[in-house]
């Protein structure tokens, strides 16, 4: 299965879809150009992961929400969330191991952590009222 391209119109629907794996890329990015071939094995090999295509040059909105300042940029969502960034081409072996990881992440934990992790702020964006004395 060859990446799909991913744009600002079907990003959050994709990113939605399971396990994502987004390659930030240009075309005269020479070590882009080595990293597609891998990019693409590994999406043949697995199948189940959804592997996106984001041409920085085309969608420059994308790449600018993402604070993309190096390419390849490899990204991983899982279930909407941002799992992964590392900017940097990854060997076969690496990439694979990712996808792995990935499939292994419990959800649950994940989602709790981050929601403990948010308490503070929203204590902040609504306090509890104060009683008047």
């Amino acid at each position: 299965m060859a990446a799909r391209e991913i744009t600002e119109a079907n990003f959050e629907e994709t990113v939605q879809q399971g396990i994502v794996l987004l390659d930030f890329w240009a075309t005269w990015c020479a070590p882009c150009r080595l990293f597609s071939p891998i990019f693409e094995a590994a999406s043949a090999k697995h199948p189940d992961v959804v592997f996106g295509k984001v041409n920085t040059e085309q969608q420059q909105q994308l790449a600018a929400d993402f604070e993309i300042r190096s390419i390849p940029t490899l990204m991983a969502f899982r279930d909407g969330i941002l799992v992964f960034a590392q900017p940097g081409m990854l060997p076969a072996a690496a990439l694979d191991s990712l996808v792995q990881e990935l499939k292994a992440l419990d959800m649950v934990a994940l989602r709790q952590k981050l929601e403990a992790a948010l308490e503070p702020a929203r204590a902040v964006e609504s306090p509890t009222p104060q009683l008047e004395r």
